[in-house]
């Protein structure tokens, strides 16, 4: 007889979900469609959560870009929608070109039908072209590029009599980029920001600049987007067509959005039932941050500002949303001084009310110390979502940290071990150096010419290959050499000195009848009337800055004529006028370039070294370091990363912390997080004790990033450049224990002075007066607490070179002329022993060990 159990009595069971990594979890992974097989409980997750929205943050090497094209390809495979319902955004072409190999790899056949997958742009320049007329314009209108812009805008500051030299048309040019960022109309421009061009114009420059766009039936890049959103608010029918028409929506790299690119997805993926409720997203909906800076505020977006009455509702009930995807890494927002708002991503649940979000956390890429490292490092944020990497593969070696005495030392130190790992049988293809700001390339470059290693440097020029750079070289081979055409050909209207093409061809012509140089018949050219007065009165001017300038060669440094140069041309004053992001970048190379003449003895010598480093063709090199900018590395990967330069307003950058504060410090670190994670195998980070900033010695303190990192993932070494750091007695081993490896750079008669006072006793642990700071390199842990603590006193450029007297009697003689590596010649004014007080043409009066210098 069977016992019925009481309704009463029986207990509910709880919904059951495989364990994360189970029997079961693992299982289910290996059923269903082949494109799903290799996925981890949460890739899958990620792929098969096709309805409503849903946030993936995906950290560093997780496969973010394998889960959102399986996630195409099963919406394809399940038949959710066909190949032109889907709208995939993302940031490159290139990364366009990827997806759609890659799902022609899963699904077996080439993905054909997919209009809606590509960039940003190029989809909304799409969607403009289709409905041109509603924006005044034909559907063959002209996309201008950044050149033909300032162009159009030179006319119209030469229209409104604007002095072009005061408010440059390029920093318009960069104003109205950001506005159309942000999503803002002429009319929308909020005053006070009008007034940072021309005492006020700026908003009427913005308004006649678009007009003048309509006429020449062109758009510029910020009108693809800014112009569809304006579309889409006023013209609700078709909105609500690309509404019905995308049934799903996919957004690669969410954290790098800015606000007009926002904007533009938060209309797009409303259900269309509540499109008549969107017609007035505005200025209105941009928040300002607590500095007055525009912003994304964390408690308003489009449709809570009460006075934007046109608002749509809060994405709820009366505007639900559709099936969007989006994928990014709150961790690596590192684009924010191009308007990229990682606000977007840290509100998606807020933006997304029910949004799922899935977290991809074991790293396929980086070994446990590395990720340890950077999940440490970037845990300090606070403006983040939070997630932690992992990975199942060993621990390998720990991260590195190497004390430099100045940058010179650092480059040495990276070159000896990029030379070692090479013995070692890696491959230069997978070697990478980031920096932080492009001048520190210039001493790598130079180091890896020396070595003969070969280079290549991505995402730019490299440095003796940069305009700026071969513009000063062109002025300087002039002085060194007036028959060189090619230089004077170069800058003679460089910057604008109304010496165009026509006067150009003039001097071609008397130079090839007369068979003299150019620079020679624009001598001659300028005794007649051939040219009109201006023009003519421009060259006259310039031959005799040549002239002044070649006799201020004999009295005066190369390095100081080189300054007075660029100074007295006005090109210095030209790229300090310029309001391009670039500029900044592109005036501190031209201070690199003047501090990298000082290991030359005259202007000759330098000339002579460029010439031999531009000859080697340092990127066309199958197997070659990789150098570039911490920001170029973003999507990249290499066995063994170099990272240099983590100091003190170097990294994090003191220009974004003054302009930025806080959220400029939290996403100066994302960018080391970055950093970090582009190493497989290996991360080696370095910081040097003194660096030339401006074209001065300073200190520098390490960066605070340092002390952010976890004791048991970091070792701490020796530098291999010639270091005093670590060892015995708190000196370590002398930079001259091994000249071979410095090749020549130490390699000065004092050598065998200081070797023989060395073996007598009298070395350098004689002790200096300033002690650098000691580090150990046991791998046991470290007390990681305080880098600066273990500094023993302020550090000056004099501290690698002022030593106390061993007794020793020096070689040299009072009124001696010597040599020193970086305080150039001299003359003996004092003897004490060893040590010296030498009064340096340049750098006035130092006292320094005698084995530092030579005879001259």
């Amino acid at each position: 007889m069977i016992r019925m159990t009481e309704p009463s009595k029986i207990t509910a069971v709880p919904d059951h979900q495989p364990a994360a990594g189970g029997i079961a979890a693992r299982a289910r992974a290996s059923v269903g469609p082949k494109y799903l097989a290799g996925l981890n409980p949460e890739q899958r997750e990620a792929v098969e959560t096709l309805d409503g929205p849903v946030l993936v943050l995906a950290g560093a090497g997780t496969g973010k870009t394998r889960v959102l094209t399986t996630r195409i390809a099963h919406i394809l495979s399940q038949g959710r929608a066909r190949p032109a319902e889907i709208l995939s955004v993302t940031f490159t072409n290139k990364a366009a070109r990827e997806m759609k190999h890659r799902l022609g790899q899963m699904l077996g056949h080439a993905v054909e039908g997919m209009p809606w997958l590509g960039t940003f742009h190029s989809i909304g320049g799409r969607i403009l072209r289709i409905h041109a007329e509603l924006a005044q314009l034909k559907s063959n209108f002209t996309v201008l590029d950044v050149d033909d812009q300032v162009r159009l805008l030179k006319q119209l500051l030469q229209a409104e009599n604007i002095d072009e030299k005061r408010w440059p048309a390029r920093m318009l040019a960069g104003l109205i980029d950001g506005w159309k960022n942000r999503g803002l109309m002429p009319s929308q421009v909020p005053s006070g920001e009008a007034a940072m061009f021309a005492n006020g114009k700026g908003g009427k420059l913005y308004a006649s600049y678009q007009e003048r766009l309509k006429i020449l039936n062109a758009a510029d890049f910020g009108d693809l987007l800014l112009e569809n959103i304006r579309i889409f608010r006023e013209h609700p029918d078709i909105l609500r067509q690309y509404q019905q028409r995308f049934k799903f929506i996919l957004v690669d790299e969410y954290q790098d959005t800015n606000v007009a690119q926002y904007l533009w997805l938060r209309l797009l993926s409303q259900a269309p039932s509540s499109s008549s409720s969107l017609p007035g997203l505005t200025r209105q909906s941009i928040a300002s941050s607590e500095d007055g800076s525009p912003g994304l505020d964390a408690s308003r977006r489009p449709g809570d500002d009460e006075q934007d009455n046109a608002a749509p509702a809060p994405l709820g009930e009366k505007a639900p949303t559709k099936n969007i995807c989006c994928v990014g890494d709150d961790d690596q927002s590192i684009y924010g001084w191009r308007g990229a708002e990682v606000d977007n991503i840290l509100r998606f649940e807020h933006d997304f009310p029910g949004a799922k979000v899935i977290r991809l956390e074991r790293n396929y890429r980086s070994t446990g110390h590395i990720l340890a490292a950077a999940s440490h490092l970037i845990a300090h944020n606070e403006g983040r979502l939070g997630k932690t990497l992992r990975t199942e593969d060993q621990d390998g070696e720990k991260v590195t940290v190497t004390g430099s005495w100045d940058s010179e030392e650092e480059a040495r130190g990276i070159g000896e071990e990029i030379e070692q790992l090479q013995r070692q049988g890696e491959k230069l293809n997978e070697i990478a150096i980031l920096v932080r700001a492009s001048y520190q390339m210039r001493e790598f470059e130079d180091r890896f010419v020396t070595l003969g290693l070969p280079y290549r440097v991505i995402g730019g020029p490299r440095f003796y290959e940069r305009a700026e750079i071969r513009d000063a070289l062109a002025y300087l081979r002039v002085i060194n050499s007036p028959a060189d055409d090619l230089a004077f050909e170069r800058i003679v209207n460089t910057p604008k000195r109304g010496l165009g093409d026509a006067t150009v061809q003039m001097l071609h012509d008397h130079a090839r009848k007369r068979r003299i140089p150019l620079f020679e018949a624009a001598r001659a050219v300028v005794e007649t009337d051939e040219l009109k007065p201006k023009a003519r009165g421009s060259l006259r001017d310039l031959v005799a800055q040549f002239d002044r300038w070649r006799a201020q060669r004999e009295v005066t440094a190369h390095t100081d004529l080189a300054q007075i140069v660029l100074d007295e041309s006005g090109y210095t004053e030209m790229w300090q006028k310029d309001r391009s992001a670039d500029a900044a970048g592109r005036l501190e190379n031209l201070k690199e370039l003047v501090r990298s003449m000082e290991e030359f003895e005259n202007l000759q010598g330098f000339l002579e070294h460029i010439s031999l480093v531009m000859d080697r063709e340092g990127g066309a090199e199958d197997d070659a370091v990789s150098l570039m900018t911490l920001h170029s590395a973003k999507g990249l990967e290499f066995d063994n990363v170099f990272l240099p330069g983590w100091e003190e307003g170097l990294f994090p950058s003191q220009r974004t912390l003054d302009e930025q504060g806080r959220a400029g410090l939290e996403e100066e670190r994302r960018l080391g997080h970055v950093g970090l994670t582009r190493a497989r195998r290996r991360a080696k980070i370095y910081f040097a004790t003194n660096r030339r900033i401006h074209g001065t010695w300073s200190t520098t303190i390490p960066s605070r990033f340092l002390d952010e990192l976890p004791a048991a993932n970091v070792e701490i070494t020796e530098s291999k450049g010639g270091s005093g750091w670590g060892g015995s007695g708190g000196y370590g081993a002398s930079r001259f224990d091994d000249m071979e490896a410095f090749g020549s750079s130490y390699s000065t008669p004092g050598w065998q002075r200081a070797q023989a006072n060395r073996n007598r006793g009298g070395g350098r642990s004689g002790g200096f007066e300033e002690e650098a700071a000691t580090f150990s390199s046991s791998s046991s842990g470290p007390d990681f607490g305080s880098f600066s603590s273990r500094r023993r006193g302020p550090l000056t450029i004099e501290g690698e070179l002022v030593a106390k007297s061993t007794g020793t009697t020096s070689e040299f003689s009072l009124e001696d002329r010597v040599f020193h590596q970086k305080f150039g010649y001299g003359r003996v004014t004092k003897i004490d022993g060893n040590k010296l007080t030498i009064a340096f043409d340049k750098a006035g009066e130092k006292k320094v060990v005698d084995s530092f210098v030579q005879r001259a």
